[in-house]
């Protein structure tokens, strides 16, 4: 069936600069594993790549996405984008210093958006608007990946943001046990968490602190651990831990490698289909849209209903308003706890807002039976309805697929969920869980020289994108079927699309000057010879051993030095708050309360 969604659709792929393979690759990945017809265009553009999309229904829509945009011809590579949107400050938090997140993360995430602006388009001209272009940039994509850590830099009531110090990853998750395996840990509540370690041996003060450290993981990348924690862990085989957290109510998952799922039929379905399950009821008639055509932006006009926390469905819901569409927001009576979480700004959490601005909110009690009978009432006016509520809640409130198609059967229902309902692990759905037992961790580990993956929210930021781009695909698709759809994306699926195929680690990395640290991409012989003949050193040196050189100097005396001798390099933006006044990171993001992302996407007529 997803063969069949974009059927007799083509996209026509140009030749990009070889720093932007993984880009190209990834999309190439996308677009077949929906179903369309791949060709090669064979045009070179400057600084970026471009692409065509071509259906049986529209205009052509063509798409030209930079490096870094603001027409800057320079193609930079996922090590130079890590640097300069800060990214890789994030990633590096844990150890105390910058460090490449070692998969190619910004391509990725950027293939999945600039493939969902060229079929928003599309769905905009099929409801008689003019969208014959869509544009964007992977340093835009990069930086909505940091949208939240961003928000919170700059927020007016920010607290200061304690570092690490290099060394002390360590002292954060994940945990090794006293077999060597190491292990993620997940506790939704502070009674299980104290449970556990009590029974580990931790007394419950110490645990306690763990715990108020283990919540800023989603916040803030870190979740610096007491010493007695990692050290009763250690003490006990994993098979005891994995007892103690059974009777105390939490999850452990060991960091799987990226081999050992390969053999899952869970993994082999998603490879097979891509990170979106589709299913289509009936076909039926699909009314006229209501309304003029949309004008500034192609989903104008469509409603999305969106019941959904913490960040990969929220994220889903805040694409789709940026592609133009009205979200509508159901939080439970009172609001969403989170609006209250620190730093506020304008009375909101910087960092919920950074997720929610764009939407209308709406208080329903979903509990109730009064609260059901409304959303099922606003469901007659909607075009798409996205939760990422539990396995077996919709059902157990009646608003399952199933009963929300027969009230209207053009809807475009929507799930993003942590895991694929063909193969449930039995682990709590969450970034970091899904980073341990999809091998995404591990491939983190291995790439980036550290013992874990990454606590900054890859696959929840990822998994995102993806429900929104599976949306818009469906979007389109129910004009063809004259029918609603059903969706299905989950944390695993973003994790499947992650390492679809191995990072192209070049040579590349960060290292420190005089006065901060530069990231280098000598990803061939020829740039790691002139590097080798500015720092008066030889290629068999290696980059590493080159790179010490760059101490002699600042950042800002080598960036000259390196652009004339034609070495990509950046600096590594250590300190978020600084980005609205980077050169090439700032016109992407809007003034506000804090700073703000601005859309991925560009639509000129």
């Amino acid at each position: 069936m997803v063969a069949r969604l974009l059927n007799g659709c083509t996209l026509a792929l140009c030749t990009p600069p070889p720093a932007l393979a993984a880009f190209a690759g990834r999309l190439d990945y996308q677009a077949r594993r929906l179903g369309l017809r791949r060709v090669d265009d064979g045009v070179r553009l400057a600084g970026g790549l471009g692409f065509t999309l071509h259906t049986p229904f529209t205009a052509p829509v063509c798409c030209d996405w930079l490096s870094q945009g603001g027409g800057h011809g320079h193609a930079a590579g996922e090590a130079l984008l890590q640097a300069a949107s800060g990214l890789m400050s994030v990633h590096g938090r844990a150890g105390g210093a910058p460090r490449l997140l070692g998969v190619d993360y910004v391509s990725t995430l950027a293939s999945v958006l600039a493939l969902n602006g060229a079929l928003a388009c599309a769905v905009g001209q099929w409801r008689g608007g003019r969208f014959p272009r869509c544009d964007g940039s992977l340093l835009g994509a990069a930086l909505l990946a940091v949208g939240q850590y961003l928000a919170d830099a700059t927020a007016p009531d920010q607290d200061e943001l304690a570092p690490a110090v290099p060394g002390e990853a360590a002292a954060h998750p994940p945990f090794v046990s006293a077999d060597g395996i190491r292990f993620e840990l997940e506790a939704l509540e502070a009674g299980p968490w104290l449970r556990f370690w009590r029974s580990a041996g931790v007394a419950a003060d110490v645990a306690g602190q763990g715990w108020q450290t283990f919540q800023w993981r989603y916040a803030r990348a870190m979740a610096r651990q007491p010493a007695p924690l990692p050290a009763a862990a250690a003490a006990l085989p994993f098979a005891s831990l994995c007892e103690l957290a059974r009777a105390a109510g939490i999850a452990l998952s060991p960091l799987r490698t990226l081999a050992m799922r390969a053999g899952d039929a869970a993994e082999i379905e998603l490879r097979r289909r891509g990170p979106w399950a589709f299913a289509f009821p009936p076909a039926a008639p699909l009314p006229p849209d209501p309304g003029r055509a949309p004008a500034a932006l192609p989903l104008e006009g469509l409603v999305v209903l969106e019941s959904c926390r913490r960040i990969q469905g929220p994220l889903a819901g805040h694409l789709l308003a940026m592609l133009g569409a009205r979200v509508i927001r159901i939080e439970p009576p009172g609001g969403d706890a989170l609006r209250g979480m620190p730093p506020l700004a304008g009375g909101c959490s910087a960092r919920f807002d950074a997720l929610n601005r764009l939407k209308t909110v709406i208080e329903i009690d979903l509990k109730s039976e009064a609260g059901r009978r409304e959303l099922k009432a606003r469901v007659a006016g909607a075009d798409v309805f996205l939760h990422n509520w539990a396995p077996g809640k919709a059902a157990a409130f009646g608003l399952d697929r199933d009963d929300l198609l027969a009230l209207k059967p053009t809807l475009v229902y929507a799930r993003a969920a942590g895991w694929d309902d063909d193969a449930n692990p039995g682990l709590p759905g969450t970034d970091f869980m899904a980073q341990a037992h999809t091998g995404v961790a591990d491939a983190i580990a291995s790439a980036s020289g550290t013992r874990g993956g990454t606590l900054f929210a890859a696959l929840d930021v990822l998994g995102g994108a993806v429900a929104a781009q599976g949306i818009t695909a469906a979007l389109f698709a129910r004009r063809a079927r004259h029918s609603g759809a059903l969706v299905r994306t989950s944390l695993a699926g973003a994790a499947s699309l992650l390492c679809a195929s191995p990072a192209d680690p070049g040579c590349s990395g960060a290292f420190p000057t005089a006065d901060g640290m530069l990231a280098l991409d000598c990803r061939d012989e020829g740039a790691l010879a002139r590097l080798a003949d500015l720092l008066g050193g030889t290629p068999a040196d290696g980059l590493a051993v080159l790179a010490c050189r760059l101490r002699e100097k600042g950042a800002s005396d080598w960036l000259p030095l390196l652009a004339g001798a034609g070495i990509p390099a950046a600096r590594v933006v250590e300190d978020l708050a600084r980005l609205p006044r980077h050169p090439h990171a700032g016109p992407l993001l809007g003034d506000g309360v804090y700073a703000q992302v601005n859309s991925p996407w560009h639509f000129p007529a």
